[in-house]
């Protein structure tokens, strides 16, 4: 039986994701939510769960340290405010543009190089028929992100009609995925759902965002 070690402290500006011990992996984890992300130094499991949304995991694979976000959106519509608030994580991370950059200069800040990072992506499911396909947008914007950024992706998982299970470890670049042909409850899709809207109605308050949600 292994022995619990004692909780690893957050890094700055990520103490408000929830945390908890993975009995199974032994490992301490975060888990993230829809316009969440998450940087670990410290040897940490992240863990989401994926419809339309994507999540990239990238890390430095020389240096350990990586981290996932889970956006919901490509980009920041141009009417959405620019004012991030007292906590950027909290903010901005639900737009793909928004998040990748985020993620990957929190990497960058603590010691990573660009020549180092390696990336994997996930999620994108289309779970509705008669939803807009937000997930194939997701999908084709992080493709275009990526190359026009010069880094290439070590393996993905994205699109098709399923949801998906993410347990992504920095430190050792390991992931464990399966996918979710059969949602046995609407969790899931409630998550997504009031989130979206959540989101649309920020945006139609500052503007026509020129996106259609669910």
């Amino acid at each position: 039986m292994h022995q619990r070690p004692p909780e690893p402290k957050p890094l700055s500006g990520f103490e408000h994701v929830a945390r908890y011990w993975d009995g199974v992996h032994n490992t301490w984890a975060a888990k993230i939510l829809p316009g969440e992300l998450y940087v670990s130094t410290q040897g940490e499991m992240i863990a989401t769960v994926l419809g339309s949304c994507v999540s990239a995991c990238i890390r430095d694979r020389k240096l350990g340290i990586g981290g996932m976000n889970h956006f919901m959106l490509p980009e920041q519509s141009e009417h959405s405010s620019d004012v991030w608030g007292s906590n950027p994580v909290t903010q901005n991370s639900r737009y793909g543009t928004w998040a990748m950059e985020f993620l990957i200069n929190e990497i960058l800040k603590r010691g990573g190089r660009r020549q180092n990072l390696e990336v994997k992506l996930f999620g994108g499911g289309q779970m509705i028929a008669s939803m807009s396909d937000i997930g194939q947008r997701n999908i084709l914007f992080v493709y275009n992100y990526l190359h026009n950024e010069g880094l290439e992706i070590a393996s993905a998982d994205v699109g098709d009609v399923y949801a998906r299970k993410v347990l992504y470890f920095p430190d050792t670049g390991s992931v464990k995925m399966r996918r979710i042909s059969n949602v046995k409850n609407d969790t899931l899709m409630k998550r997504e759902t009031e989130y979206s809207r959540k989101v649309k109605m920020e945006d139609m308050e500052q503007g026509d965002s020129g996106i259609d949600l669910f």
